[in-house]
């Protein structure tokens, strides 16, 4: 394990967790990598740019708030105020010298404040302004997701800060423009600025909400009732103030003959990387985390190694943090880590599983089956709805995940929860199944 460490700059740690021993034969080798960010307070959650770290001065962050403003927004006529309130309340929740801008979503994307084509930054005049701005939403119009995050980009990229988020509320569906102009504003739009991504209500998509906050390494959550925007706006706006740096990659790199299976982040949610690898060079590629305050996560990392003899041992895979330099120069490689395999003829050590694999390996599996089993449910398979919700009831009990476990027991009767038995309820409210669809992928750590 090695430490990256300098004045006012968070200090970043790699522990990786794997059992190194494979069989005669054996070629995959699991690992769990967990990235430490300790001491970023100092900064007060304010990145540091080279320029800044020279003159030892804090840069800031950029903030856009993405508001639903379509017609759906008004009914009730309370959730139009809600959304206003929680704005507000998000803006009250800026520290001082942070840029900021609020849009208004609809079928088209407007600016509501500054309305200038470009960021305002936060003090107590610009926010009493930005708290009057806001009085003049009105709900009216269709969604069109994808327009509101080119505006974010736009207004975001034009900022020189390090750190970009964006805060998104929608209560509807996608509805007025096609899939693939999404997706296309998300592939746009990822790796430029993270994303927290919220539901108001029980008439939105949730699978459009989490692969919003998903492609953009943000949260998604449910707001079921209206009244808790406030109070949720706020934690996010918080947890924004709290990034210190931005743009942190996992380099991994592979020996000859060996090739990098997949890459999820698994907690403190589950995350597939695999897909977003960039190339770094020979044998080695990066994989986006996003930006860090103090913080911890985990990943999962699976090599598949050329086949060797017993007593032979290799570097499986070598694991660094990555940060870019922003002005093209050499990245910094804030910490390292190794993957090893060691081949045994030891029954006993190769067929033990790391503690960590193993559940991780559940975590993952409880999100998944939980996406199958609520879809079984839609579909009207209830037998398989049974079983797989039935298998995650099983999977949470067992890894102590209580909080996911709560949220089952609202979509199904827990007969036995150490076998899985359970019986589907009749009826289930739109809030409890979209809550349990939202929170499938928040896990819990493992017990060191």
């Amino acid at each position: 394990m090695a430490n990256f460490s300098k004045s006012n700059v968070p200090q970043f740690s790699v522990e990786v967790y794997q059992n190194a021993y494979l069989p005669e034969g054996g070629r995959e080798v699991n690992a769990i990598v967990t990235v430490t960010s300790t001491g970023g307070g100092t900064t007060g959650g304010i990145p540091l740019s080279d320029s800044s770290r020279t003159a030892g001065r804090a840069a800031s962050a950029a903030v856009v708030i993405m508001v639903d403003c379509s017609g759906s927004m008004d009914y009730p006529p309370t959730k139009m105020r809600n959304a206003r309130d929680a704005t507000a309340a998000a803006i009250d929740t800026l520290r001082d010298g942070t840029s900021f801008a609020v849009v208004a979503g609809t079928h088209v994307a407007r600016e509501v404040y500054p309305g200038n084509g470009a960021l305002a930054v936060a003090d107590a005049r610009t926010r009493a302004e930005a708290r009057e701005a806001l009085r003049a939403l009105s709900a009216g119009g269709g969604t069109a997701i994808g327009t509101w995050l080119r505006l974010a980009d736009r207004l975001l990229g034009a900022a020189g800060v390090d750190i970009r988020h964006g805060i998104l509320l929608t209560d509807g569906r996608n509805e007025h423009e096609a899939p693939e102009d999404l997706r296309a504003a998300l592939e746009s739009c990822a790796g430029r600025f993270t994303c927290d991504a919220r539901g108001v209500g029980t008439d939105w998509e949730v699978k459009e909400v989490t692969g919003i906050a998903s492609a953009l390494l943000g949260t998604a959550d449910i707001v079921a009732d209206p009244a808790g925007l406030a109070a949720d706006f706020t934690r996010m706006m918080e947890n924004a103030m709290g990034k210190e740096v931005a743009d942190v990659a996992l380099r991994l790199w592979t020996p000859v003959g060996a090739e990098i299976l997949f890459v999820k982040q698994v907690a403190p949610a589950v995350v597939d990387l695999t897909g977003r690898r960039t190339g770094a060079g020979p044998r080695a590629g990066d994989y986006p985390t996003g930006s860090w305050g103090d913080e911890s996560r985990d990943y999962h990392v699976c090599v598949r190694v050329p086949q060797a003899g017993i007593g032979q041992e290799m570097l499986a895979s070598r694991v660094s943090l990555i940060l870019p330099d922003p002005s093209g120069g050499a990245p910094q490689t804030l910490s390292q880590g190794l993957v090893r395999a060691v081949w045994t003829d030891d029954m006993a050590a190769s067929t033990s599983i790391s503690p960590q694999v193993a559940h991780y390996t559940g975590q993952a599996e409880l999100a998944q089956v939980i996406q199958q089993g609520l879809d079984a449910r839609k579909s009207g398979d209830l037998d398989g709805a049974t079983a797989k919700l039935g298998r995650a009831v099983q999977l949470a009990s067992a890894s102590g995940n209580e909080d996911t476990a709560k949220l089952l027991s609202k979509v199904v009767d827990v007969v036995d929860a150490a076998t899985g038995t359970v019986r589907l309820k009749a009826k289930v409210a739109d809030a409890d199944e979209m809550t349990l669809e939202t929170r499938s992928t928040k896990t819990v750590r493992v017990k060191r």
